[in-house]
């Protein structure tokens, strides 16, 4: 039973003094390994809560603006993860938005996911384009990139006062939008390679608009690839037919649907 992870079994074999000897040593050993484990959860616990702070909310700044909703979730397969998404304001009429996901996961992500989020909001606030950012990121990473870790990245600079969108793609999903006259659609866009995958790698922006009632979907394949009890993908295609059943739904209410 403890060897299958039951470690709340108490050993009480009291037929010899050497059994009685081994239970007490058996049962010493699986309380000090609680005792670990509890400690190293708790570390694991407060890396979540660090991760959780890291993403933004809805500030002030970024709530006065009426042009704009923007709601955003992120649930992590295991206490800490390597997705990770962030909206902030490049100045007063653009909008940077980012969705992006390191490979693996647990801690070794999480750190990952940090610090290629610190670079890439550093190198965005400069007011360079979309693919430049992303060239200098991945620039950056393969520097002090020793374990081969791997970044997809969406990165796309909204201008608030006309709804251009200009976005670069480094091996991220395709984004999803709504317009007014049509449903949700699948926008295959130009894709470059992963960040941290090669130095010197160039990437391409591209454009779009979004007119008064159209919305920007950005996802990681945490979606598209969750699966059920047996084992079958949620896939793109239920995730558009959800999507298109909820047109009228508003941000707050599309995601959790």
């Amino acid at each position: 039973q403890i060897t299958n992870g039951d470690l709340d079994v108490e050993v009480d074999v009291r037929g010899s003094t050497e059994f009685a000897s081994l239970s007490d040593d058996i049962n010493q050993t699986v309380g000090a390994l609680k005792d670990s484990i509890a400690v190293v959860q708790a570390d694991l616990d407060m890396a979540a809560d660090i991760q959780a702070n890291s993403l933004p909310g809805i500030t002030p700044e970024v709530a006065a603006y009426s042009e704009f909703d923007l709601h955003a979730s992120m649930e992590p397969a295991k206490e800490v993860g390597g997705d990770f998404y962030d909206f902030f304001l490049i100045d007063e009429d653009h909008l940077g938005l980012v969705m992006a996901d390191v490979s693996g996961k647990g801690v070794p992500a999480a750190l990952f996911m940090m610090m290629a989020k610190i670079l890439l909001y550093n190198y965005a606030i400069m007011g360079i384009t979309p693919h430049e950012v992303l060239e200098r990121l991945n620039s950056t990473i393969c520097k002090n990139n020793d374990d081969s870790m791997f970044v997809t990245v969406w990165f796309g600079i909204y201008t608030i006062s006309t709804g251009k969108v200009v976005a670069a793609n480094a091996g991220h999903e395709y984004p999803i939008i709504k317009h007014a006259e049509r449903g949700f659609e699948i926008l295959k866009d130009r894709h470059g390679f992963v960040i941290g995958g090669m130095s010197g790698l160039k990437y391409r922006d591209y454009e779009f608009d979004l007119e008064p009632g159209d919305m920007l979907f950005l996802y990681t394949d945490g979606v598209a690839e969750a699966t059920n009890t047996e084992n079958k993908l949620y896939g793109e295609d239920r995730l558009l037919t959800v999507m298109n059943r909820n047109t009228t739904m508003e941000a707050t209410m599309l995601l959790p649907a």
